[in-house]
């Protein structure tokens, strides 16, 4: 009987099996990097061990000092979560070598999975369906696109999309470059890439008495940079015969490696065909959907499979429909961008059908060093129309005050037609990021609101009576200018916004009356350079001098805090051209490129591998340069 888990793992997943584990009796043991010291899932642990240092080589990464730590501590299993070690078979031998139980399948089960090329060898033998494989050397235009892939891992790293021949020798060896950084293995494989397809998984569970489950399908096809961003349980569309295929292969799959444990086996569909892709053998972050149409606790059953219990022959029944979103603080409208900062509020509507699993909470800083994920908010509903009216709904009451997040990229997806209607593949945000990521409706009075309630918070409460008449006012919030005169009677007019009348307004709440309607708006100013009103999020001025405006023209500069992984192979003096990139910087497990901004001479490159710099930093310089263009 397990006593004692350590997490090997940080943030929500870490938070999520400690939950399991209290109501299940089991004591619990976190680890935490420097960054982490104060974080949830260390306040949320009976016990916590300290991995010195900040980088993920350093800490989350280092198996030998986990297995020290869970000895230290008196742990006697490990569960590796998602990500980091989860997939890595060295470390769970290192795991049971200790004489602690390992909360994972078979180290050989990971070995063999863990190399695409490898497990997709492995399915064509298990008569699983495959898509044939392309030889970068041998491709030609017939081929086209392509996709290439890392061996070694997921989550997006090391994943190109080839269009043009003539860009596949330069997509490659990026994709070998980012791949050898992110997984120490630079091995790249090609396979057809299919335009608007799906994205769909099995989840399967497996004991070491023979039982394997196939717990129904999900979608995850809604991705931006290969990492999914919203996921559904059941995958919505699929005929009966197509299902059948995929539980039988994701079966066919689990049982040609002996898996023992939780894992998900992943599809390409295209129409009414599935292609297997990759099975992880881990948790996965939307195993909360799964979990909620089938009324299990995945965490509690590989607890149990890991004790040796067997599983009973069938598994229930599935109910109802569930949707997960991903609440990441990130900037979807600058390229995803990772953001960081403290966490003001963190407000995320619970109730009936309503379930959320947060990595933080309100008051702690979101650091430059790991993921971006601070929450997972599920929905479950008897249909999937009710699941996904309540998960947007839930999403747009939400306050999340701080950093910027996709909260409302997440709202509008779920409300966005094609998504309503189940037309669903991974080109979705390809096509909609635009639309999805424009000015939000009401944005205007969001910042007429944002001024009175200053304006409030600086002449006292709204109704006090003076007796000289005050000069008109005006203020910037956002894009929005807003004008406005306070009134003899204490309260305030609105020059610039005739359609707006002002019914009350004090330093936290504002409510207008526009044509007729009158609605609320809530104020939150946290003295950062940016007010919050009922969701919207409106710079009062920038947070950071604008680094352009004391640069040379061309200079290049840092986007983000992040860590250096790689340059260019040119030197100063070299001619380059626009949109070439010169820097590829690394922020919470996300690769950026920063690329030339227009065609001309480089004459400096600051940027060296591995070292970590500040937003604004500079890192090469671009001279912009002319050339006369010939009559023919």
């Amino acid at each position: 009987m397990i006593s004692s888990v350590l997490v090997a793992n940080r943030a929500e997943i870490a938070c999520r099996v400690f939950r399991t584990c209290r109501s299940l009796g089991i004591g619990t043991v976190a680890v935490y990097a420097d960054p982490d010291a104060t974080a949830l899932h260390v306040r949320e642990a009976d016990a916590a061990v300290r991995l010195p240092g900040a980088a993920p080589s350093e800490t989350y990464l280092r198996g030998d000092l986990i297995v020290k730590a869970a000895l230290a501590a008196g742990a006697d299993a490990v569960h590796p979560g998602y990500g980091f070690l989860s997939e890595n078979a060295g470390f769970a031998r290192a795991v049971t070598d200790a004489g602690l139980t390992w909360i994972g399948p078979p180290p050989g089960a990971i070995e063999t999975m863990a190399s695409k090329t490898r497990a997709k060898e492995l399915m064509a033998a298990a008569g699983v369906p495959l898509l044939a494989p392309v030889d970068p050397a041998t491709a030609t235009d017939a081929d086209l696109p392509l996709l290439l892939k890392a061996a070694a891992g997921g989550g997006g790293r090391g994943m190109r999309v080839v269009r043009d021949l003539a860009a596949l020798p330069g997509e490659l060896a990026a994709a070998t470059a980012e791949a050898r950084s992110a997984f120490g293995d630079g091995e790249v494989f090609a396979e057809p890439y299919v335009e608007r397809g799906r994205h769909v998984e099995v989840q399967v569970l497996a004991d070491a008495h023979g039982t394997v489950w196939a717990l129904g399908t999900r979608d995850c096809s809604l991705q931006r940079r290969h990492q999914k961003v919203i996921e559904e349980a059941p995958a919505p569309g699929l005929g009966p015969a197509l299902r059948e295929t995929l539980h039988g292969a994701a079966v066919a799959a689990a049982k040609a490696v002996g898996y023992v444990g939780a894992g998900t086996v992943e599809f390409l569909v295209a129409g009414d065909e599935a292609y297997f892709l990759e099975m992880n053998t881990r948790l996965q972050v939307e195993h909360p959907v799964t979990e909620a149409v089938f009324g299990l606790d995945l965490v509690a059953l590989q607890l149990r499979v890991a004790e040796g219990a067997p599983l009973p022959p069938e598994p229930p029944a599935a109910t109802g429909h569930a949707v997960e979103a991903r609440l990441y603080a990130e900037d979807p409208a600058r390229d995803w961008a990772p953001q960081s900062g403290v966490l003001h509020a963190l407000d995320l509507p619970a109730g009936p059908g309503l379930r959320v699993d947060a990595g933080y909470a309100a008051g702690d800083t979101v650091g430059v060093h790991y993921d971006a994920m601070l929450a997972k908010v599920i929905a479950h509903a008897p249909t999937r129309d009710e699941a996904v009216r309540r998960l947007a709904h839930a999403l747009e009451r939400a306050r999340v005050h701080g950093p910027v997040t996709n909260r409302d990229l997440l709202a509008r997806s779920l409300r966005h037609p094609d998504f309503t209607a189940g037309r669903l593949d991974t080109g979705f945000y390809e096509r909609n990021l635009a639309g999805l990521t424009a000015p939000a409706p009401g944005e205007e009075y969001a910042a007429v609101a944002a001024a009175l309630a200053a304006a409030a918070r600086r002449s006292g409460r709204f109704g006090a009576f003076r007796t000289v008449p005050s000069p008109p006012q005006a203020a910037r919030y956002g894009d929005h200018e807003v004008r406005y005169r306070p009134t003899r009677d204490g309260g305030f007019t609105v020059e610039s916004h005739p359609h707006a009348r002002v019914v009350d307004a004090t330093p936290t709440c504002v409510r207008l009356d526009v044509d007729g309607v009158v609605r609320r708006w809530e104020v939150a100013d946290h003295g950062d350079g940016v007010v919050h009103v009922n969701g919207h999020r409106l710079a009062v001025h920038p947070r950071f001098t604008d680094p352009a405006e004391r640069t040379a023209p061309g200079s290049l500069l840092a986007p983000m805090p992040g860590t250096v992984v790689r340059v260019a192979d040119v030197a100063a003096g070299a001619r380059v051209e626009a949109g070439a990139p010169l820097v590829w910087l690394e922020a919470m497990k996300m690769e950026h490129r920063v690329t030339a901004p227009a065609s001309g001479t480089l004459t400096a490159l600051h940027a060296v591998p591995g070292r970590q710099v500040e937003v604004g930093a500079l890192l090469a310089v671009v001279e912009e340069s002319y050339e006369e263009e010939t009559e023919q």
